[in-house]
């Protein structure tokens, strides 16, 4: 069950106490990837604060989250194509043959033993 606990942590050197519906565990991973991300960041400027870190953390982390979403909305495209692909072949596969039509020889696979 997600905790009401307050959480302290650090984030480029800056204590934060936070209240989440996450695990206390996953809110500390978050901030410590943050931290991380922030840190890489500073270490590339010669004189980089903690809110331009913070912005370019931001921007970089939203590219992250829309490169993200748009993969997942191509695949859920592509697996709405092939589901609707598969729905037909069932279709073609069950349906009666049409009237006056030579019936067909129903082949099924036995299991190599």
């Amino acid at each position: 069950m997600p905790s009401t606990e307050p959480v302290r942590v650090t984030i480029f050197n800056q204590t934060y106490t936070l209240v989440a519906s996450e695990e206390p565990g996953r809110v500390e991973q978050l901030a410590q990837q943050v931290d991380d991300l922030m840190t890489k960041i500073a270490s590339h400027g010669a004189n980089v604060d903690s809110t331009r870190a913070a912005v370019l953390a931001c921007l970089h982390l939203a590219d992250e989250l829309d490169t993200l979403s748009q993969q997942l909305t191509n695949l859920k495209q592509r697996v709405e194509h092939k589901a609707r692909e598969f729905s037909i072949l069932l279709d073609e596969a069950i349906a009666p043959p049409p009237a006056g039509a030579p019936p067909q020889e129903v082949r099924r696979s036995v299991p190599a033993s």
